[in-house]
């Protein structure tokens, strides 16, 4: 007797690919970690290259080792040589010469799509990144994104600004923001903590869209820089416009921040919930 069996047929389709370039969060709630938990939560596959290592958990940042050069160098190669990443989002880069290196490697391979976060201070109020390194990231950096996404004091530090205390200081910052090079910055308003909303203006070109969410009352924030613009780039790589894929974003992270005290981690600053329902249909 002859025996046939049918081959089954399985229907794939590409994942995009997003590479997150950032420092290593040994408490798991920011960096890297943050990143792939919410490039995989909101439906991109996520790489990673290491720049730094960080002794850290909820409370702060007790110690920062910087990898070597060469080897961020060759992390970079490795990933771009072989997937199709798409979009690349850029977190803590530690020093000047990391910071060279990231951006000739972006020059190099030309990934469609570039977020920089610029880290510098982290939740506990740690600095991340030398004040030598900021001339550099501004030079060599910034000008190559298609948006960036300071918070408020390091938006005021990459134009040698004040603080902002309200958002009229916010948007006298636009013009000088806009200045940096990037195609678009996403200014965030979470440092208001005064106002019911928290309120973020995302600077175009030629106009300014104001993305405003009710402000959730926890302590719970660590990671949150990280993991709205790794969204972002999730996003985009997924095809979205920039103002859909950061409105996206902006409801991912709102509603992430919501869901934070589901969670018990730490005796400080405890991180988002990065997959509050299982997963993120925010769309």
């Amino acid at each position: 007797m002859l025996h046939t069996t049918a081959k089954s047929t399985v229907q794939t389709s590409a994942t995009p690919i997003v590479l997150t370039i950032a420092g290593s969060d040994s408490g798991g709630g920011a960096g890297i970690q943050a990143d792939i938990k919410a490039m995989s939560a909101t439906g991109s596959y996520a790489c990673s290259v290491i720049t730094a290592i960080t002794a850290q958990n909820t409370l702060g940042v007790t110690a920062i080792f910087a990898i070597p050069l060469e080897h961020v160098s060759q992390q970079l190669d490795a990933v771009f040589s072989d997937l199709n990443v798409v979009a690349v989002k850029v977190g803590m880069l530690a020093d000047s010469e990391i910071i060279k290196v990231v951006a000739a490697k972006i020059k190099q391979y030309r990934p469609q799509f570039l977020v920089v976060d610029p880290v510098m201070v982290a939740t506990s109020g740690d600095l991340l990144l030398h004040e030598s390194a900021i001339n550099t990231l501004k030079s060599h950096l910034l000008p190559l994104a298609d948006i960036i996404t300071p918070n408020l004091p390091e938006g005021a530090a990459l134009i040698d600004g004040v603080v902002p205390s309200n958002e009229d200081d916010m948007a006298d910052m636009i013009d000088s923001l806009r200045q940096l090079g990037a195609k678009a910055v996403l200014l965030k308003g979470g440092h208001l903590k005064h106002d019911d909303n928290s309120n973020d203006l995302l600077i175009l070109r030629q106009s300014v869209e104001r993305l405003t969410a009710k402000r959730v009352n926890t302590r719970n924030t660590h990671g949150t820089g990280c993991t709205l613009s790794s969204a972002i780039a999730s996003y985009l790589a997924q095809g979205h416009q920039l103002l859909p894929a950061v409105q996206l974003a902006k409801k991912y992270i709102t509603q992430a921040i919501s869901h934070a005290d589901e969670l018990d981690i730490g005796q400080g600053h405890g991180p988002v919930n990065h997959f509050f329902n299982g997963h993120a249909d925010v769309c």
